[in-house]
C-alpha cells in the first residue's frame, strides 16, 4: 500500500513538472534588475501606505540567502505616531500554518515522528465522526487539509469561548464534508491537532516544541506562539478594522487555542530568516537544520485549490504550503488574515532563491498580494504594468461586501405588521446538544439575552424580529450584521429547540430545551 501510495506521488510530480513554465535560474536573474525592483517596490509600499491602503506594513525580501530588503512603513497604529520598523511585532495569523510545518519537518527530520504517523497512535483520545477516518488519520491528511473535516469546525467554538483541548475533542461531533482524502476543506483546528499531535511524543507543549526545533535556532527572538508574549512587546502592531471609511483599532484577538494555525507572531527580521532556511531547503547558516527530505515533503502538490483568483496559476495545497504553477514559475506560499485586522503573506520562487514576506496590520486588503505580485513582475519581467494591489481589493471586496449586504438586506425590514413575540418566559431555559454544549435564554431588561460557551462565556442580546425569530449583532468587525436566533414553539407555549444562525454554518446550531 505504501508503495504504491508513493509511486503515485512520483508521478503526480512527474506530471506536473511538465507544466512549470521555464524560469530564470537563480544566477541569471541581474543584480541590477533586482535593485530596481526593490526600489520600485518601497515606492509601492510608501504609496500603499499614503493611500491608506493599511496603516502599516513590514517587508522582508531574500535571495541567494540574504537578506537583501528589510523595512517597515507606515505606523503600527492608526492615528498615533509610532511607526512600524522591521521589529515591529505583528500577528501573522494563517502564515502560521507554513512555519508551523517547517516546525513539524524538525521533528520529521530528528525521526520523533513521520508525516505518515497515525494520530490514533500519537493521540488516541482523538477522533473524527467516523471510525475508519479516524483510526488511519495521519499527520499528513491534517497539514493538507484532506481529512473530511468541514473547513470551519472548531472556529465557532473557539469564538464563543472553548480552549484548543475542548474544541480538538468535539470535532467528534462534526460531520464530514467529503469524503476521507477525497475532498480539500480548509481546517484550523484539523492542522492544529496535527501539529499538538506531532509534538505529544517529546512530551512538551506546542508552543514548547516550536521555540526549541525552529525559532531558537533561527534567532527568531521576537517570534512566539504565545498570546501572551506578543502583548508583551512595546513595538507591536495593533489590529485595524475599517469604521466609517478609516482605519481603527478596535478589536483585539487572541488565537491561542490554534496556535500552530494562526497564532504566531513575528517581525519581518525574524520571517526573513525563516525564509532563508526554507530557501536553503534545511541548510541554515550552513549548518543543515532539517532534513532536505522532511521539508521537501511540505511542497508536495497534495490537494488542487483550484485556479488563483487574481492570476489564474494553478493552484495546489501541500503540507501548510500553497504551491502554485504561474505566470512565473513554480512558487510556494501562504496567506493570512484576522478578520479583526491582519493580512500577511509569504512568495517563495524556489528555483530563483528568491523570497518575500509582507505583514499588515489591517483587514481587508489585497495589499500584500499586490505588492507581492507587483514584485515578482519587476524581477521576472523588468516592468510591473499591472495594479496588482487593485485586482486583489477588488477580490476581497467581493469576497466580504456582499455577504454583509445580503444579511443586512434579509432582515432590512421586518413583515408588517409582524407577528408578536409569545411571553418571555416561552424562551426562556436551558438549551444544550453535544457540539456547542449548553446555551441559556434568560431577560434581560425588556429584552432577552443568549448565553453561549463554557459558563455562559459570551452574551448576546436578542431583539425581536417577527414571531418566534429574534435578531442578535454577533460580530465584533461587522457590527451591524444581522443574525437570526429562532425558536420552535410547542403545544405547551414553550419553545423545545432553537436555533443559532452565526453556529449553524456546519448545521449543528440547533440546540434543545434540557431542564424542565
Amino acid at each position: 500500500m505504501r508503495l504504491g501510495r508513493n509511486l503515485w506521488r512520483i508521478w503526480v510530480c512527474i506530471a506536473l513538472l511538465a507544466l512549470w513554465p521555464r524560469a530564470a535560474s537563480a544566477d541569471t536573474i541581474a543584480p541590477e534588475r533586482i535593485a530596481v525592483a526593490l526600489s520600485k517596490l518601497e515606492a509601492l509600499a510608501q504609496g500603499a501606505v499614503a493611500d491608506g491602503g493599511v496603516p502599516g506594513l513590514a517587508i522582508g525580501v531574500v535571495h541567494d540567502d540574504e537578506v537583501i530588503f528589510l523595512k517597515g512603513f507606515g505606523h503600527r497604529e492608526a492615528g498615533k505616531p509610532e511607526a512600524v520598523d522591521a521589529d515591529t511585532v505583528f500577528q501573522i495569523a494563517s502564515l502560521s500554518k507554513p512555519v508551523s510545518a517547517t516546525v513539524v519537518a524538525a521533528l520529521v527530520s530528528d525521526g520523533i515522528v513521520s508525516w505518515d504517523s497515525k494520530i490514533a497512535d500519537l493521540d488516541p483520545a482523538f477522533r473524527l465522526a467516523d471510525p475508519y477516518p479516524t483510526s488511519q488519520l495521519t499527520v499528513r491528511d491534517l497539514f493538507s487539509h484532506r481529512s473530511g473535516l468541514p473547513g470551519t469546525a472548531g472556529d465557532d467554538l473557539e469564538d464563543i469561548g472553548y480552549d484548543r483541548a475542548e474544541i480538538l475533542h468535539r470535532l467528534r461531533f462534526v460531520p464530514p464534508s467529503s469524503s476521507f482524502r477525497a475532498g480539500y476543506s480548509y481546517s484550523n483546528f484539523g492542522l492544529t491537532e496535527g501539529a499538538v499531535a506531532a509534538a505529544l511524543p517529546t512530551g512538551k507543549p506546542w508552543e514548547e516544541v516550536a521555540e526549541e526545533k525552529l525559532y531558537r535556532p533561527l534567532g527568531m527572538a521576537s517570534t512566539s506562539s504565545r498570546h501572551s508574549d506578543f502583548v508583551k512587546h512595546a513595538d507591536r502592531a495593533a489590529l485595524h478594522i475599517k469604521v466609517d471609511g478609516a482605519w481603527a483599532a478596535k478589536i483585539e484577538r487572541n488565537p491561542d487555542a490554534q496556535a500552530p494555525a494562526g497564532g504566531v507572531s513575528s517581525t519581518a527580521r525574524d520571517l526573513s530568516q525563516w525564509v532563508r532556511l526554507i530557501l536553503g531547503n534545511g541548510v541554515y547558516a550552513g549548518k543543515t537544520l532539517i532534513a532536505a527530505d522532511a521539508l521537501d515533503q511540505t511542497h508536495v502538490p497534495l490537494m488542487t485549490r483550484g485556479k488563483n483568483p487574481v492570476s489564474g496559476g494553478a493552484s495546489f495545497y501541500g503540507l501548510g504550503w500553497n504551491v502554485e504553477f504561474g505566470r512565473h514559475g513554480l512558487s510556494w506560499g501562504h496567506a493570512g488574515a484576522f478578520s479583526v485586522g491582519a493580512r500577511t503573506l509569504v512568495t517563495i520562487f524556489p528555483r530563483e532563491k528568491l523570497g518575500i514576506v509582507i505583514i499588515a496590520n489591517a483587514f481587508p486588503t489585497g495589499v500584500p498580494e499586490g505588492l507581492s505580485e507587483s514584485f515578482a513582475d519587476l524581477v521576472f519581467d523588468g516592468s510591473g504594468q499591472k495594479d496588482w494591489v487593485k485586482a486583489w481589493d477588488g477580490i476581497y471586496a467581493g469576497m466580504f461586501g456582499p455577504a454583509v449586504a445580503a444579511a443586512k438586506a434579509t432582515y432590512a425590514a421586518p413583515p408588517s405588521p409582524a407577528r408578536p413575540a409569545r411571553p418571555a418566559s416561552a424562551y426562556e431555559g436551558r438549551y444544550a446538544n453535544d457540539f456547542f454544549g449548553n446555551a441559556v435564554v434568560a431577560s434581560a431588561g425588556d429584552g432577552l439575552v443568549l448565553k453561549v460557551g463554557p459558563a455562559g462565556a459570551r452574551s448576546y442580546s436578542l431583539a425581536h424580529y417577527d414571531g418566534d425569530l429574534f435578531l442578535t449583532f454577533p460580530d465584533a468587525e461587522t457590527p451591524d450584521r444581522p443574525t437570526g436566533v429562532s425558536f420552535v414553539v410547542g403545544p405547551d407555549g414553550k419553545a423545545s429547540a432553537m436555533t443559532i444562525g452565526f453556529l449553524d454554518d456546519n448545521h449543528l446550531g440547533t440546540l434543545r430545551r434540557v431542564g424542565d
